[in-house]
Order: structure tokens, then sequence, then C-alpha cells
């Protein structure tokens, strides 16, 4: 969706969303009916309302930003493994990726801070759903003006499993092992060059500035925004 945003961006067009994706994050985040009839009657009868938008190296986002095992599980996940073997195709490869995915070391800048991890994946949202239904933080929107961030630093793989219910509710922020903040600009560095996920596509490369857009395009939804 990152051309989309673009596009947007440079025409100031309110954006209307018809929700027939796979996943469909960005709709369930900012309350888009299911029902493809019911969001296109949303965006005749309706009136755009401002969301934010998060921006990583110049790439805007919509959903989320990640760096480590998502980003790694993107680039081996090709499209026509997508359409072959579906969701469980996905799975598959996520596992093969899990159990020889290690630890990386990577150095925070926010909020006049520097912090250094150990991390299996940091993950930057503007929104709360990504990835199927996951979240990024229970009380997450798209029209908050923070960006929320988590870090999974994890000693074993195996720990993601009993992480996943946290993961999908968005509450994981609430476990020893998981850093998690929010903030409007964050930067990401890594001894090495990685590669930085956004809304599903392998966009950019660490060092990553992160920030958020605040009220950067209307989009026909339901959701009050906040103050």
């Amino acid at each position: 969706m990152n051309s989309s945003a673009k596009g947007l961006l440079e025409t100031g067009l309110p954006l209307g969303v018809l929700p027939l994706g796979t996943a469909n994050d960005f709709a369930r985040t900012v309350g888009i009916p299911p029902d493809p009839l019911k969001a296109a009657a949303l965006i005749v009868s309706g009136q755009p309302r401002p969301m934010d938008l998060g921006e990583v190296n110049g790439q805007l986002f919509f959903n989320v930003a990640s760096i480590g095992f998502s980003a790694e599980l993107a680039a081996q996940l090709t499209e026509k493994a997508k359409k072959r073997f579906g969701k469980l195709g996905y799975a598959l490869v996520a596992a093969r990726l899990l159990a020889r995915s290690r630890l990386f070391t990577a150095y925070l800048e926010h909020d006049s801070s520097t912090e250094k991890i150990r991390t299996l994946q940091v993950s930057v949202g503007n929104g709360k759903y990504y990835g199927g239904g996951m979240s990024v933080e229970e009380t997450a929107t798209a029209d908050d003006g923070n960006l929320d961030f988590y870090s999974l630093e994890i000693d074993h793989w195996w720990r993601l499993l009993t992480l996943l219910p946290s993961l999908r509710k968005g509450t994981h922020g609430k476990w020893n092992d998981v850093r998690a903040f929010g903030t409007t600009e964050l930067v990401v560095k890594t001894s090495r060059p990685r590669p930085v996920n956004t809304d599903g596509g392998l966009t950019t490369w660490t060092p990553a500035h992160f920030k958020i857009i605040r009220r950067a395009i209307n989009v026909y939804a339901p959701l009050a925004t906040t103050p």
C-alpha cells in the first residue's frame, strides 16, 4: 500500500477502502465493515476522517514496519508460494525460519535516549492490526498521533509460541522479554544493513528513521478521530 499512500498524499483525495484483500488489517483498524457492500455504502454516504501514516526512510506505511524475523519471512515467501499454498505455506516457511533464527543487536534512539538491545524482531506500528489480525498494541488507533514500538527479546524460539495469544490481543508489552513503548520518532541502527518490511514488502534498509505523519490522509471510516 506504500505507492497508494504516496499517491493520496500527492492528490489530497480521500481514501475509500473496499476490504477485498487477504487480511484487510487497515480496514479492521479503522472500523470499516468487512462486507464490501457495506464498505461501499460508507464511501458513498460517509464523511472522510483524518488518519495518520507511518514513515521510515521516506517510505510510508499504513499498518506496521518491522526488522528481523518478519522481514526475513517476507524475503523468503514469494508471491508464487503465497498463491500456491496460502496460509499453510506461510506457516511452513515461518516455522522453518523460526527454528534457525538468532537474536541480533540493535541500537534504539528515541525520546533523548539510546538503548542497546538483543532482539528477534522489532516492530513499529501506526495502527492496531497487522499480519492478518495480530495487534501492535491493544489500545492503538490509526489517528492517535503515536507510533507503537515493540521488540521480541526472547531467549528461545519456542517462547514465541507462548507469546502468540498476547501478540494477537496486543498485550505482549506486559511480558518481561518484550520491550514496548509509544513514541513519535525513532531510529533503529544495526551493525550491518538489515531489510525493513513495511506492510508486507521490503522497501528500505537500516539505519531506519521512523516518524509519524499526523492526519496525513482522509479515509472514509466510521471511527471518530482523537483530539
